[in-house]
């Protein structure tokens, strides 16, 4: 028997390195479809999906910046990294026969459709999963902000923030043995306690829209199904 899902429509939001070959670099294709067979588990359970990936696996613009290049080139750069990382998981997507809809907020139209909030809404409610490519088309913007904004814009009920840890910690686990791990938080607690798993600016979004987040270990199987049917998992973010 199918469990129903919690959740009718979600935001999630994937880092590049969660796409990436061993080295934290490029795209592992054998990675991406394990992750697009993880996402059609959801979408065959009928629930609406947008999706938003970062570019980090490619480039940062933060990082180029602080090499010396002009932070808003860097960013458009960075923009244009998240358009690979789209192309490849949608064409994974495609290949286990899930229809999918790539929509940049950078108008590139030979490789997907420009970004317009009504089209997005109406390719999921034809079931259709959106990948939200180019970040929120400004530089100065995280992908993070991208997926806030995105999540509000079409209404979803939640974020699932994607990590290789199993959810908030007050300190990185992959450094500090002692790091505790938060089963629950509250937006200004992200705030005030200064933790680094989602930006300043995309919590404050969310917080004044009172839209939860939940951070996951994506590299662990199942969870995103486990998540959307109602399973506790990860740290939930919320009022």
């Amino acid at each position: 028997m199918r469990r129903r899902p919690k959740y009718r429509r979600i935001v999630l939001k994937l880092s590049g390195e969660s796409l990436a070959r061993k080295n934290g670099f490029g795209i592992d294709y054998e990675t991406v479809k394990t992750l697009a067979k993880q996402i059609k588990e959801i979408h065959d359970i009928g629930v609406e999906l947008g999706i938003v990936i970062g570019g980090g696996n490619i480039l940062r613009g933060v990082a180029e910046s602080n090499r010396g290049m002009d932070r808003a080139s860097a960013d458009y750069m960075g923009m244009l990294a998240t358009i690979f990382n789209s192309l490849a998981l949608q064409n994974a997507l495609e290949n286990i026969d899930v229809q999918v809809r790539v929509l940049s907020a950078i108008e590139i139209r030979q490789l997907a459709e420009p970004y317009i909030r009504n089209r997005a809404l109406r390719h999921l409610e034809k079931g259709r999963v959106v990948i939200f490519a180019s970040g929120t088309g400004s530089p100065f913007f995280t992908t993070d902000t991208a997926a806030a904004l995105r999540a509000m814009e079409i209404n979803a009920d939640v974020i699932l923030k994607a990590t290789k840890v199993d959810g908030v910690y007050d300190r990185d686990p992959m450094k500090d043995s002692r790091a505790k791990r938060f089963k629950s938080l509250k937006y200004i607690d992200v705030l005030d306690k200064n933790l680094k798993v989602i930006d300043a600016t995309a919590i404050s979004l969310c917080k004044d829209n009172s839209l939860p987040i939940i951070v996951f270990n994506i590299k662990k199987l199942g969870n995103i199904r486990r998540i959307v049917c109602g399973e506790r998992i990860g740290t939930i973010i919320s009022q």
